[in-house]
């Protein structure tokens, strides 16, 4: 039977062991990277060791909070812990030795599969940093250094707090970060309010090719790997950009698809939940997320997965 513990449980199975290495999700974002790194500093004030593995597909927007964190060549672990990381389809190729290995998993997703021995998971909570914030107060003090890690993980998963996963419980647990002493101007300003000139250009060949269903509730956007080679794009200028489809006045429902290099298209699907649960949709696809937004890879062309898209939201508005 799945069972989830709790965040005090969590504490008690960190406190009483060591040799940490910390997993993070493919593709991260900066809910697995603040939790991971403000983990890693929650168990290292406590004399601990404890690193972060390397993720490859780590950008530049994120990296820097595992600055002096992440594990040495060789470094091999009494303990794997995995935050933000409800599928073993979510393990970097550099994790998978670690599948049967993970002691212990802190989510927050309703897809969670209860692969690790412990898993505390609450899909209640609207990012997977509001579960590491309650379980490091059972053992760690509330440095700055964790504050501004487990802030980008919040605020970033909450979209600035303008996403329908946002509530009270939200901006309670931002506000007890913030007061425990970074400075927020910057750290708003690089994930909130700083796009860079090939992000623009992309967001402007996304509209051009934009299609509406559904009377205008609908959106879908696909980004080719013609769009994204032709104005140099990167990782870090895409970050989130399925985000930009929501931003479109009437629009309830956005699915953003975008071409990988090796034969699959990155499906992100973010929804009013009361009109789509994007969580059923991405299932029918093989993927999983929240009821307000999930995510799929499928193999195929554009059109072949932009038409397996289309299908599986009708079959989940028709089930």
């Amino acid at each position: 039977m799945n069972k989830s513990i709790s965040t005090a449980r969590a504490a008690e199975i960190l406190t009483a062991r060591d040799g940490f290495l910390i997993l993070t999700h493919i593709r991260p974002d900066g809910d697995t990277t603040g939790c991971a790194a403000g983990l890693c500093r929650a168990l290292r004030q406590i004399g601990k060791t404890a690193y972060v593995l390397e993720n490859p597909s780590m950008t530049s927007l994120f990296s820097s909070y595992l600055d002096g964190l992440t594990a040495p060549a060789g470094f091999e672990p009494d303990t794997v812990v995995a935050v933000d990381m409800a599928a073993r389809s979510m393990f970097p190729d550099n994790a998978k030795g670690y599948l049967e290995r993970v002691d212990l998993t802190i989510d927050h997703h309703e897809s969670q599969e209860f692969y690790a021995k412990e898993t505390c998971v609450d899909p209640d909570r609207a990012a997977c940093g509001q579960i590491i914030l309650e379980v490091v107060k059972h053992f760690a003090k509330l440095t700055p250094e964790i504050g501004q890690a487990l802030y980008v993980a919040v605020s970033t998963d909450c979209g600035c707090f303008q996403y329908s996963n946002t509530d009270g419980d939200a901006h309670r647990a931002a506000a007890e970060l913030i007061d425990s002493g970074f400075d927020l101007y910057p750290v708003n300003r690089l994930h909130f309010r700083t796009k860079s000139f090939k992000r623009l250009k992309l967001e402007s060949l996304l509209v051009q090719g934009l299609e509406l269903r559904d009377g205008g509730e609908t959106a879908l956007a696909s980004l080719t790997r013609e769009m994204i080679d032709s104005v140099g794009a990167n990782e870090r200028d895409m970050e989130d950009i399925s985000a930009f489809v929501g931003q479109i006045e009437g629009v309830k429902n956005g699915a953003t698809l975008k071409e990988t290099t090796d034969g699959h298209v990155k499906i992100s699907l973010r929804t009013d939940p009361g009109s789509l649960n994007a969580s059923q949709v991405c299932a029918l696809l093989g993927g999983g997320g929240h009821a307000a937004a999930a995510g799929a890879m499928v193999e195929g062309t554009m059109e072949q997965v932009r038409q397996k898209v289309i299908e599986a939201i009708e079959t989940v508005r028709n089930g």
